[in-house]
């Protein structure tokens, strides 16, 4: 494992800690609140065609008992707790205390991460309008938009974020860069094409061996990672967004012409393997070659910040080969959860398990039939209201707080979708998945939810970790 800035995060310290870890983690099941039925019931559907809306068991804050902290403990400049403190690095890096996983801030304090995906102005001429009638300029704006993001207590920015517009506002938030390695590589090469919420490939088989990727990678990177390398504000990287490593990847790779360096890769695989055609060890070959290959180029151009892998999604989120190559590479592993209204205690303790790396939730969100928005578009729930939105964001929050794995979580997004924006995916179109709609107002039910939470966070995890130690 890269260390960085003499912090001892080798795969021994990793197993020293894992076996408390997971202990822990097993706990989870039995003690969880919302596991004892009581809470709320919310109507839901995960697509807006289906005729019935299902209710489901929903915990908040209200319904967690014997919980009683009003406010946050303080937090230092970068958002890290001040009463507990850990080796200091000057940058962001992953720490494993006492059985839970930490992220230590660049002044040494204990964080936990709570970003909103998509913080930027929106790019159309109606969103134009609306921002200079509300706030007069861009720089009112950002202003404007870091005070209600830290009165939230949002203290991170989170992907595809316009960061560069808050580097002088006050207070200030981390923030993370995504730089699409295989993306960029891909449309460079022309096999890349936009589909619903991610680049889809031919037959699902990424480039992944050609042989110029890797010198695409120590470009790209040189370019857009090097410059920010002794920033302590830049949280981590992103290498790119939702990936196609399928199951059928042996055997799609096969198909690839002969001369394709894929299917050259393949072959040569499974000859070295004794003509057994695994097709789970040879996905976790496809993600250990991406992996590896863009952590190289990365730490090369910059050592000294996390690098988040490729954001996981779908059906990546159960299989084991695909963590276990991305826990050799990254520092914490980011997940875009979907599906899931409550997070799954067993699942999340797998991917600990299974990659010896803490996680992030990078994508989540659920959209309000009163928004009057159509909501046909992205994997997010649909609930009646915007107080159910906030319901759900305590619920699906609460279950990652419990969770020793988890380190943080990022809203999908700032923003709702702008129908004007026609080049938008098919996935960010229609859809009520703001805090804010396509005018900048504010949706009041779902942020004091959001609140409620976020500002007591710190408070929230030693409560559940005291409830586990009395178990």
């Amino acid at each position: 494992m890269h260390c960085r800035n003499g912090a001892t995060l080798r795969m021994n310290h990793r197993a020293k800690w894992y076996g408390r870890a997971l202990a822990l983690a097993l706990l989870i099941c039995a003690t969880a609140p919302w596991a004892r039925g009581d809470g709320v019931m919310v109507d839901t559907k995960r697509k807006p065609d289906e005729a019935k809306w299902q209710p489901r068991e929903t915990m908040t804050l209200e319904h967690l008992t014997g919980f009683t902290a009003r406010q946050d403990i303080p937090a230092g400049k970068f958002g890290g707790r001040t009463d507990r403190k850990a080796d200091v690095s000057g940058f962001f890096h992953p720490r494993q205390i006492d059985g839970r996983w930490w992220l230590v801030d660049p002044e040494g304090l204990l964080m936990y991460d709570v970003g909103c995906c998509s913080v930027a102005r929106s790019p159309t001429r109606r969103g134009d309008a609306a921002m200079k009638q509300k706030f007069g300029s861009a720089e009112k704006w950002a202003a404007a938009t870091a005070g209600q993001l830290h009165y939230a207590g949002f203290n991170a920015l989170g992907c595809w974020s316009g960061w560069e517009s808050f580097k002088e506002t006050s207070p200030r938030q981390s923030y993370t860069v995504i730089l699409n390695f295989m993306g960029g590589y891909g449309k460079q090469k022309g096999v890349a094409k936009q589909g619903s919420g991610h680049l889809l490939y031919p037959g699902d088989c990424m480039p992944v061996f050609d042989p110029e990727f890797e010198a695409f990678c120590v470009k790209l990177a040189r370019e857009k990672a090097s410059p920010l390398k002794d920033d302590p504000w830049l949280f981590g990287y992103f290498s790119d967004n939702e990936l196609p490593f399928k199951v059928t990847a042996l055997d799609e790779y096969l198909k690839l012409p002969a001369t394709d360096p894929g299917h050259q890769a393949a072959a040569r695989w499974v000859e070295k393997n004794g003509g057994k055609a695994d097709g789970g060890a040879f996905l976790e070959h496809v993600a250990d070659t991406y992996f590896g290959t863009v952590a190289r180029a990365l730490r090369q151009a910059d050592p000294n910040h996390l690098f988040l892998g490729s954001r996981l999604h779908g059906s990546d989120l159960k299989r084991e080969g695909i963590w276990r190559a991305a826990g050799r590479h990254a520092d914490v592993i980011a997940v875009n959860y979907y599906g899931a209204w409550t997070p799954d205690a067993k699942l999340m303790s797998q991917w600990v398990e299974w990659s010896h790396r803490p996680f992030i939730v990078t994508e989540w969100y659920a959209k309000g039939a009163d928004s009057g928005m159509a909501n046909t578009g992205g994997a997010g729930w649909l609930v009646k209201t915007q107080a159910d939105r906030g319901r759900f964001y305590q619920n699906f929050t609460l279950g990652l707080l419990e969770h020793p794995g988890c380190v943080g979580w990022h809203w999908f997004k700032y923003m709702d979708n702008d129908p004007e924006a026609t080049g938008a995916d098919p996935s960010n179109r229609d859809s009520n998945k703001g805090i804010v709609d396509a005018d900048y107002k504010t949706y009041p039910d779902l942020l004091s939810r959001m609140k409620e939470i976020n500002t007591r966070v710190y408070p929230l995890i030693d409560f559940m970790d005291h409830r586990r130690a009395a178990k």
